[in-house]
């Protein structure tokens, strides 16, 4: 969360009944500024870091980037864990989520109520990372155009670390990777990649329904399959929720801590690819790759050490109980970046962070943008520059994947490729990142290519 302030509390407030009346009357404006929390104003750093963050979200929203001007950042309050507050009208906050899950995956509810969700909680960037799918995606946008919010494509990789031969060693690691708004490039490699664990995870769920099934729990696998919804690839989950309406257990929690934990008499394992193969497609794929909740790992230090060779990015450091001191040494050892999320599914229940119950300094979210601005604009150049030599549906496919309506649809026809790329643009890039000469070269190839309201390409005679 990045804008929403809050107060850290003093243990030094309770007062000693035993005490001289002169001794409490000196010190009582002091115990009233303590029961305040620790408030500053933001560092230069700070102020610095807001700025650039509050550009890239509000890029498709000029007016609201104005009333975040470098002075109005300077306005703001921060507490110790570097997190903004404003301090009058006018100031808008700059909440993060970049971790949740809708029903495309193991979440209980649709992107679109996923997105209004978050908006409830005054969220402004959401990451939708569903489980080895990126199919909620374009809902996801569709509904944030409605309310205001900015998504960030993601996707949770299913994965496997083996730190030797002995598989009994191995555990199940889970990446995510981030994508540009105009989504990840080599996107068939990418897909192809997913559809397998996917297949691999309905074997898994029918494995662990037969499992259950020998422990004198008949479940049937058309009630996961139901549950699940149509092409949605089963997990536990499903499997826990099917065990709960069945009667065989007292609640979700209760299905994981006795049959479907890691390594429990109902657990089994699909065909997740090693991690490290996992990271370096979200690298040759234009994304952000980054390992969530590390503390769930039997063994962190191999697992970090070993992934960051492979070339991860970052790692979950923040919770919504705060930062974890081990891990963020551990991001520090490693140089990765320190990230978190909410990991919302919609379940319910005291056991479950909010949407935007995360804060992630201001810094630290700056950090993620400086690393990840530069790969996204590399991926959208490649996916123009595609385009621009071989102007095909498929390429044309490609760039609209995640905001069809939007870029065909929305404001003046297009008339030619060069269109395209100044409408879509100015929604993904600052005018800095647009600014450069491969832009320019694909805009001056663009300019040959006409394209009607359907979305169909017309090549146009070179004059």
């Amino acid at each position: 969360m990045v804008g929403d302030g809050h107060v850290l509390s003093s243990n030094s407030n309770c007062s000693n009944h035993n005490s001289k009346k002169t001794k409490d009357n000196k010190n009582k404006k002091k115990k009233k500024k303590k029961r305040g929390g620790s408030k500053k104003k933001m560092t230069p750093e700070q102020t610095l870091a807001f700025k650039s963050v509050s550009e890239w979200v509000f890029l498709d929203h000029p007016s609201s980037s104005s009333s975040m001007s470098f002075s109005a950042a300077a306005s703001f309050l921060v507490d110790d864990f570097g997190v903004q507050k404003s301090l009058g009208k006018g100031g808008e906050k700059m909440v993060f989520d970049l971790h949740s899950h809708s029903k495309c995956s193991d979440g209980f509810f649709s992107p679109t109520k996923v997105v209004e969700k978050a908006h409830v909680n005054g969220v402004k960037v959401l990451a939708l990372t569903d489980h080895d799918t990126m199919s909620g995606i374009p809902e996801a946008l569709e509904a944030a155009r409605r309310f205001g919010i900015k998504i960030i494509p993601g996707v949770e990789i299913s994965t496997i670390f083996s730190p030797s031969e002995q598989s009994e060693l191995d555990e199940p690691v889970h990446i995510l990777a981030y994508y540009s708004s105009c989504g990840p490039k080599k996107i068939e490699q990418l897909e192809k990649f997913l559809a397998d664990i996917r297949d691999g995870r309905f074997l898994r769920a029918k494995n662990m329904v037969s499992k259950l099934n020998k422990l004198n729990l008949p479940i049937k696998w058309e009630h996961v399959a139901q549950i699940a919804g149509k092409g949605v690839a089963p997990g536990r989950v499903h499997v826990a929720r099917a065990m709960l309406e069945a009667g065989y257990v007292e609640n979700l929690k209760q299905a994981f801590a006795r049959y479907l934990f890691d390594g429990g008499p109902a657990y089994s394992t699909g065909s997740e690819p090693p991690a490290g193969e996992a990271i370096q497609l979200i690298c040759n794929t234009g994304g952000v790759a980054v390992l969530a909740h590390p503390w769930a790992l039997k063994n962190p230090v191999a697992v970090i050490r070993r992934l960051k060779e492979a070339g991860l990015h970052g790692m979950e450091v923040y919770r919504s109980d705060g930062k974890l001191a081990v891990y963020s040494d551990l991001a520090d050892v490693h140089g990765l970046l320190k990230l978190g999320g909410s990991d919302y599914h919609g379940r319910g229940g005291n056991s479950e962070s909010e949407l935007g119950s995360v804060n992630l300094p201001v810094v630290a979210v700056h950090d993620f943008l400086k690393l990840a601005r530069p790969i996204w604009c590399d991926a959208i150049r490649d996916i123009f520059e595609s385009y621009a030599e071989e102007p095909s549906d498929s390429n044309l496919a490609r760039i609209t994947r995640f905001g069809r309506t939007r870029i065909l649809k929305g404001g003046s026809p297009l008339s030619c490729g060069k269109d395209l790329i100044d409408r879509c643009l100015p929604l993904w890039l600052t005018n800095e990142e647009r600014q450069n000469a491969d832009f320019e070269a694909i805009r001056l190839k663009l300019s040959h290519i006409s394209i009607n309201q359907g979305g169909n390409l017309i090549p146009v005679e070179s004059k």
